[in-house]
């Protein structure tokens, strides 16, 4: 076998090796020993030393336990159930409050967060059976909780975008800055959708009882947003605009975010050593995943290139003749289609390198070209057969709701994240004004 082939043999036993449920991170790291041997020799070895040490040390990386740790605890902090509480009594009268409730403080705590389990699970355990309580389709509220809990990936802080913005080259702080709008956009499209269906067919989101509505006088929700909604919206705030305004980098805003996490922990008198211990494991658990996926990475992409298999798909790609538009297009349907075998940490790290040399081929700017595929992994959480978000919520949904219930809820929610990519690339402005208006 010529090196390009032994190439792209690399690329077609690592889609099916993770299909049958291979570790991804050693999956990527014995391939790249394995074929790095045949076409390089003993210089492999000296190869993986090298990317070992430089994930190791790079500065971008830094900010992922922080964050990850913020997220870990403001969970532990039990406030979402007071902000849940407190938003509900705001929106009490519109139509569809308890969706559009649900929709808002999963847009909050992915924003404090930035892990779409967590966020699913516990809306799941707070927020659906609420919903089912006040009569909801179920189809719809699994829908608004699975649908509302991924934002975590594309409302900055996300470890995602910073995954990218360490893969591509590409600033994080712009990434966020950019990805903030198309967020919040997303976000709006979906609560329109909510109150449209309990406008429109009211047997599927009823009004609340007149007793909730008594219950949610604009003085107890003021009690309640000043208890809960204030000090998590500072915490956020405070990060974010750190790292916008340039006044800290996103580690050292991690690191800020992350003691702030722990004061408001202990304000909330929810600041134990078993909870403390609890969340230093869960970060230590999620952050060397995420080293060893990037070793095993840059391992395996450098042993592809070396191969000569991203030239073959570069001068393929390039034979079709196709234009901004038509590669552009061709590009979000892959990875659109990826989306339902595979995770976005894997089309990140391994197949969206394959699509950034070709970017200057066609004149398309790296941090859009990011927020696109940020805003199109969405669907990665969502669409069947391997779709994350509905398998947390079955987890801990009530026994008579079905799988299939909760991925026919999340269909139309797909269907608004199809749209929100349409608009995005017909009106870049949506995610390059606020970069270009901060930084230019």
């Amino acid at each position: 076998m010529t090196d390009p082939q032994l190439g792209l043999t690399m690329l077609v036993l690592f889609i099916g090796a993770i299909t049958l449920g291979f570790p991804i991170a050693f999956t990527l790291m014995a391939l790249g020993l394995g074929f790095g041997y045949m076409g390089m020799g003993d210089a492999i070895f000296s190869l993986f030393v090298q990317r070992t040490y430089a994930v190791m040390s790079n500065d971008v990386l830094i900010s992922i336990p922080l964050f990850v740790f913020m997220g870990y605890m403001v969970e532990r902090a039990n406030i979402l159930d007071r902000l849940f509480r407190s938003i509900q009594m705001t929106f009490g009268r519109m139509p569809g409050s308890l969706a559009v409730a649900t929709l808002a403080t999963c847009a909050l705590f992915a924003t404090a967060t930035g892990i779409v389990g967590a966020t699913v699970t516990l809306m799941g355990l707070l927020a659906f059976p609420a919903m089912l309580r006040a009569r909801y389709d179920t189809r719809l509220a699994a829908g608004v909780v699975c649908a509302g809990g991924c934002l975590g990936i594309l409302i900055p802080p996300s470890v995602m975008l910073i995954l990218y913005g360490a893969t591509a080259g590409v600033s994080v702080v712009k990434l966020y800055a950019a990805a903030f709008i198309p967020g919040l956009m997303l976000t709006g499209f979906y609560m329109l959708y909510v109150v449209g269906i309990a406008f429109f067919r009211p047997a599927m989101a009823p009004p609340p009882p007149p007793e909730m509505l008594r219950d949610a006088t604009w003085g107890r929700a003021l009690s309640e947003l000043a208890r809960s909604f204030l000090p998590l919206t500072a915490l956020i705030f405070s990060v974010l605009g750190a790292i916008l305004f340039g006044l800290a980098t996103p580690s050292e805003a991690a690191a800020m975010g992350a003691l702030g996490a722990i004061i408001l922990a202990a304000c909330y008198r929810a600041l134990t050593f078993g909870k403390l211990k609890e969340s230093v494991f869960l970060t230590g658990r999620t952050t060397a995943m995420v080293c060893w996926l990037f070793v095993g990475s840059f391992i395996f992409s450098s042993v592809f290139g070396y191969l000569g298999g991203q030239s073959v798909i570069e001068e393929f790609v390039m034979s079709l003749n196709l234009n901004p538009v038509t590669f552009m297009i061709l590009a979000q349907a892959i990875i659109f289609v990826l989306g339902w075998p595979l995770e976005w940490t894997e089309i990140i790290i391994i197949f969206v390198p394959i699509f950034l040399p070709l970017l200057d081929n066609f004149g398309i700017d790296p941090l859009f070209f990011g927020i696109m595929v940020a805003l199109n992994l969405q669907t990665s959480f969502l669409s069947p057969p391997i779709a994350m978000a509905p398998f947390y919520l079955k987890g801990v949904a009530p026994k008579h709701v079905t799988i299939e219930q909760i991925f026919a809820g999340v269909m139309p929610f797909l269907g608004i994240v199809v749209v929100c990519l349409l608009i995005l690339y017909v009106f870049p402005e949506v995610a390059l004004w606020l970069p270009d208006a901060v930084y230019n």
